[in-house]
């Protein structure tokens, strides 16, 4: 984007009134790029640059030409623009905010970029303009989070997921919580201030139904996790079986393509051939492995070796079995490997199938497909999903999507654990409340309320530049 310096994640924070500068849309040749500003100085900055048919007004677009103040006259016009102003507080950030809308060169985005940065705007930091709606209070921690989630989807369900927790459904889901807690310990704490003026001590079995009460909704927001990672991140599924059960040509008709080399010569696939597709919205990457047997040659030693490793490493395994050929002592051992595993078992070619070799099956729950002809297929993308998905919420509303949301919960859950055995042991009110604010902090924690510098600064750092 250009060769410019960024200043410091510290030095944004340690002066919010600078005005920040980055070209918002990715880089590259386009119909639209877009430059944005945010800061007290944003429309002081961009209005020498324009040359405006009419002033800026909040939230109205105006028709602009772009001057070359770089050349012999000021009056040279670069590019065509519409531009838009968006007044504090009612703009992404809650600053002031300008973003001008012209052709996306590079040449002319970087000058533009370059002209800011010349009348006194700072480049932007990685997720800058979402950090600063954050400190603002327009968004909180979990919303920006979900920022991000929306910029990296690459499929309609978790643009629907994220969609859903940037209007706020996990904070909707948090706030009583909070408030319950909050009133709890208000109790205590009154009990504690005044004892004197006869308000009695909340009784220790309230204080464990009323934590009860607190924890059963967390407890079951932090079962959303398992499936809200799954959304977020997607699974991983590896083909495994012997040689020439139709692995690839499986593949292939996951993938919706010929990804995979086919041929009737068992071994054909020496190698990981890895795709990812997408079932029913969630992202799932797809291995098709080399086949397992004893060999002595190098090359496939090798890929079976690697194959191996893709079956201790996938989330779901599709154990794959000949329909035409009784169990093979390396199909019982490959399924004893993978006990306790996520798997699936696909008996493949039921299109040679004969009545002999039907009896033959394994006594296991199995899925029947045909590579060839496509049948059992649909039933197999089911299948995987509903083995993925088996831990999913009835409501999507609100889910667990990232290892920081999970140990905020899980460490207010913790806290609220051990006020809770406190309470049962008759310990005097003053240590349960000290546990019972550590959970507070865990909540105040996942919405960032309180969160660290540090934690803002690794999260904030993965935005890319200008969002």
């Amino acid at each position: 984007m250009s060769d410019l310096n960024h200043n410091s994640a510290s030095n944004a924070e340690s002066d919010a009134e600078d005005t920040i500068v980055a070209i918002s849309t990715p880089p590259g040749r386009g119909g639209i790029g877009i430059v944005r500003l945010s800061g007290p100085a944003a429309r002081a900055i961009a209005e020498p640059l324009l040359k405006l048919r009419h002033p800026l007004a909040p939230g109205h677009a105006r028709f602009a030409e772009i001057l070359d103040s770089t050349g012999d006259s000021t009056t040279q016009t670069l590019d065509e623009a519409v531009v838009t102003w968006f007044q504090a507080p009612h703009s992404y950030t809650s600053e002031d905010v300008v973003e001008i809308a012209a052709h996306s060169s590079p040449v002319l985005l970087d000058h533009l970029l370059r002209q800011c940065v010349a009348v006194g705007a700072r480049l932007a930091e990685p997720g800058e303009f979402t950090q600063r709606a954050f400190l603002s209070g327009r968004l909180d921690l979990t919303q920006a989070e979900a920022v991000h989630d929306l910029i990296e989807a690459t499929t309609l369900h978790q643009a629907r997921i994220a969609a859903q927790q940037l209007g706020g459904s996990l904070s909707r889901q948090i706030t009583p919580i909070k408030q319950q807690l909050v009133s709890l310990i208000a109790a205590l704490e009154a009990g504690i201030d005044f004892a004197e003026d006869d308000i009695d001590l909340v009784p220790n079995d309230q204080i464990t139904a009323q934590i009860a009460t607190v924890q059963a909704p967390l407890q079951a927001l932090e079962q959303t996790f398992s499936y809200g990672r799954i959304v977020r991140d997607g699974f991983t599924l590896a083909l495994v079986g012997r040689p020439n059960v139709g692995k690839s040509s499986l593949f292939n008709c996951l993938v919706q393509r010929d990804r995979a080399i086919v041929t009737a010569t068992p071994g054909t696939t020496r190698d990981l051939v890895i795709e990812r597709v997408s079932i029913e919205g969630i992202p799932v990457q797809l291995i098709d492995t080399a086949g397992l047997r004893d060999s002595t040659e190098e090359a496939e030693s090798l890929g079976i070796a690697k194959s191996r490793e893709a079956m201790s490493e996938a989330d779901v395994v599709l154990l794959v079995l000949d329909a035409t050929a009784p169990l093979h002592e390396e199909d019982e051992a490959t399924a004893a490997a993978l006990s306790g595993r996520p798997i699936l078992f696909v008996i493949n070619k039921q299109d040679l199938a004969s009545p002999e070799s039907k009896a033959m099956r394994p006594t296991l729950p199995t899925i029947e497909t045909s590579a060839l002809t496509g049948f059992g297929i649909p039933e197999l993308r089911r299948a995987i999903l509903q083995l993925i998905t088996r831990e999913a919420p009835a409501m999507e509303s609100a889910l667990l999507t990232n290892q920081r949301q999970q140990r905020s919960i899980l460490e207010a859950l913790h806290s609220l654990t051990k006020a809770k055995h406190a309470a049962d042991a008759n310990i005097p009110h003053e240590m349960i409340l000290i546990d019972l604010y550590d959970a507070l902090r865990a909540l105040d924690a996942f919405t960032g309320s309180t969160t660290s510098d540090d934690i803002l600064n690794l999260i904030f750092s993965k935005f890319c530049i200008g969002k």
